[in-house]
Formats: C-alpha cells, structure tokens, sequence
C-alpha cells in the first residue's frame, strides 16, 4: 500500500474514533460512565494522533545525522588533542619514541644523558599537538565525500563503524596530506633540533650499532592512530548517549535507531 493510501485510511480511523466518541457522549448513560467513555475515546484519539507524526528516518536524514554526528565527534577529538598536553599529557595516545631508539636509549642512559631522549620525546608529542587541528580539514572533506553505500553501512554498523571507514578509507591519504604539515611541526617546536642532538650523543660512542628513525612517519601514525581512538569513543557516545545527541536531527535518527 502506498503512502497515500496509508496516510488516508488512518485519517479515516482517526475521524470514525472522533464520530464514536461524540455518538457515545450523547448516549443517556451515567455520569460516571459517561466521562470514562469519553476519557477513552480521548485516548485512542490522542495515540492514533500521536502515531501520526512519528516518521521512520529516511535515507537523506540518515545520511545527514551520520555527517552531523562525525563533524561533531571530529571537532571535539581534534580540539582535544589539538592543544598543549593533548598528547603528551594523555597516557591514552601519549606518543612515545620509536621502537628503533631502544639501542640509543641504552646507550645514552648509561652515560647519564637520557634528558636528550626525553626532550626528545616532548617534542614529538608537541609536534602532534600543533599539527592536529589541521586535520579538521581532511575529515571534513572525507564525510562530504561518503557515498549511499557507506552512509548504510555505518548506520547499521557497529558503534565504532565510522571510525574504521576512516581508518581504512582515509589513513594512506590523510598520513600524506600530513607529511609535510608534520615536518613543518617538528621544525618548529624543536624536534628537530633534539633529534640531532640525541644521535650526535649517540654516534660519538665508539662500535654502536646505526640506528635509522624515521620521526615524522611516526609522529603521523601515532597522532592518526591517537585521533582514532578518540574518534571512536566519540562515535559511540552519540549513538547511545541522548545528552551527547546535541541536534534536533542527531536525536531523530540515533535516538530511535
């Protein structure tokens, strides 16, 4: 049955139960008796009146809440970690030193010079923390871009769904967008600099192993890989979380999904 035909023969249902309603007023029945019939047929009006307007979201809604819903999970995520100690202060997604650096953080403790590693470390994280807002631009373009297909599949995916479109869809291009945008970052906050001090240190020790870092790759995976996870607990709580639906389109479709 189309939708006309639906929406007429309820409209028919909800007069014929206003006609009842009146008839069964005019009756000589008691007083008592009258008002419990009339409080009846009030009800059966007001739930068929009610049941009216309740519409099941549709696919453009669908697909604008899901847009709606990752911009405002994106700015937050970004906003959190894209300030001082964003990173470096957040156990969660702190940014530790390459794995390669494990012979050089030998050495280097031994002679009592392991401030430089720390530093080091520091300046990375700053690195990430300054270069995060920037990829507010790259996620948005990515949600404009999301087809039905993968508007559908988010929708009735997992709560973390959207969160792995990105990470598969937008990782390899993202961590190239940001490549140069990162190298620009270390230079500024010093990282650079506290890189080369760290293997000027190291290298002057006589028989060590050569050791190879490549810090802006890992400053780009682990800030994506930090924003993700943020990402996710973000989608999550919009999907479940009615205080975290803040639009009236959010609360439409994830409030009666």
């Amino acid at each position: 049955m189309n939708k006309k035909l639906s929406k007429f023969f309820k409209h028919q249902l909800i007069w014929g139960t206003v006609v009842m309603v009146f008839m069964l007023s005019c009756w000589p029945i008691a007083a008592g008796a009258e008002s419990a019939w009339w409080e009846k047929g009030k009800n059966l009006f007001n739930s068929f009146e009610s049941s009216e307007k309740i519409e099941t979201p549709g696919t453009e809604d669908i697909g604008a809440a899901l847009k709606d819903a990752l911009r405002v999970g994106t700015e937050s995520v970004v906003h959190q970690l894209g300030k001082v100690d964003g990173f470096q202060g957040d156990s969660a997604v702190h940014i530790p030193l390459p794995e390669s650096f494990r012979p050089v953080q030998s050495v280097l403790a031994k002679l009592g010079v392991s401030s430089l590693l720390d530093n080091l470390e520091l300046k990375l994280n700053r690195a990430a923390e300054a270069v995060t807002p920037k990829a507010k631009t790259f996620f948005r373009q990515a949600i404009k871009e999301m087809t039905f297909d993968d508007v559908q599949a988010i929708y009735k995916g997992p709560t973390d769904a959207a969160t792995k479109y990105f990470q598969r869809k937008m990782s390899p291009a993202l961590a190239q967008e940001m490549r140069p945008l990162v190298e620009d970052s270390l230079s500024d906050v010093g990282a650079i600099k506290a890189y080369d001090n760290v293997m000027g240190q190291y290298l002057s020790i006589p028989f060590v192993p050569d050791v190879k870092a490549n810090i802006a790759g890992h400053v780009i995976e682990k800030g994506m890989d930090g924003i993700f996870y943020y990402l996710a607990q973000e989608e999550a709580a919009i999907r479940q979380n009615p205080a975290r639906q803040t639009t009236d389109l959010l609360k439409r479709v994830f409030g009666k999904k």
